[in-house]
């Protein structure tokens, strides 16, 4: 399969084999999120999770920047929703529906995701790469928790993450002093997996994607699930869900692709069945 073009330019799409790369695309406005960019990023999160033969995603930003957050510019201008209408004007009455919005999407999708950190992530930005599976950082690379200087909360699930990432402690100390932390104390803290060369970043990024695809899609992605579901699970209820797919996938082609390859010495094919 193939996945489709990007409905617009703010997001540019390049399928790589078995990998697909997402690249927001605002370096003008250091990739600030606007209404078409959330709406196309979730669009293509949920088209490569259903595509059998997208195995990883690696999502990057175009310029020096990664992403600056929502565009406070569009929210001041009424872009995104400005002061009036998030006080209530001119708006009907309903409840938040958050479920195709990236935040959520990228929780809830199975099919990896790293993110290339090529520059400053801030606000909603930042917690798009807390979403991610894997961050590689660029040394230009920062991490800026500073909701705290705009009056605002981590609303895209950063309150959640980011203590279960790095602790209680580191969290709460970024994000109550408002800090940017430079790519090497990210590294240093655990926030990040690995820190290189500004030019390497993207090689490195597809490096490791291709690793990950290189492997059973039904072992990646159901470990990547069970992990997820294993954060509000106990320890008896997760190891029976995970001896259910474990019986399943006993009967799958790939388990014996992946028993041959072992025997004959050999790296695997594996198919997805």
């Amino acid at each position: 399969m193939t996945i489709s073009a990007s409905a617009t330019d703010e997001l540019l799409v390049e399928q790589q084999d078995r990998i697909l790369v997402l690249t927001l695309n605002r370096p003008e406005r250091l990739n600030a999120i606007s209404r078409d960019m959330l709406e196309e990023l979730s669009a293509k999160l949920v088209e490569a999770n259903k595509d059998p033969d997208i195995r990883c995603m690696v999502l990057t930003g175009a310029g020096r920047g990664f992403c600056a957050g929502l565009d406070l510019v569009a929210v001041n201008e009424g872009g995104l929703g400005s002061r009036e209408s998030a006080r209530g004007q001119n708006r009907p009455r309903q409840l938040f529906d958050l479920r195709d919005a990236p935040i959520n999407v990228m929780w809830n999708i199975d099919t990896p995701v790293v993110c290339a950190i090529n520059g400053a992530a801030a606000g909603y930005g930042m917690d798009i790469t807390l979403l991610a599976d894997i961050r590689i950082a660029a040394k230009r690379a920062k991490m800026a928790a500073v909701t705290a200087k705009r009056n605002v909360v981590p609303e895209s699930g950063g309150t959640w993450l980011l203590p279960r990432l790095i602790g209680w402690a580191k969290a709460a100390e970024l994000y109550y002093r408002a800090r940017t932390i430079d790519a090497e104390e990210a590294l240093e803290i655990g926030l990040v997996n690995t820190v290189v060369p500004d030019a390497e970043l993207l090689p490195t990024a597809l490096e490791w994607a291709n690793e990950i695809a290189d492997n059973a899609p039904m072992a990646v992605q159901t470990t990547k699930r069970m992990m997820r579901m294993g954060l509000e699970e106990s320890y008896d209820t997760a190891v029976d869900h995970l001896m259910v797919h474990l019986n399943s996938m006993f009967q799958s082609e790939d388990f014996e692709e992946g028993v041959r390859a072992f025997l004959e010495r050999r790296k695997p094919q594996f198919t997805g069945r």
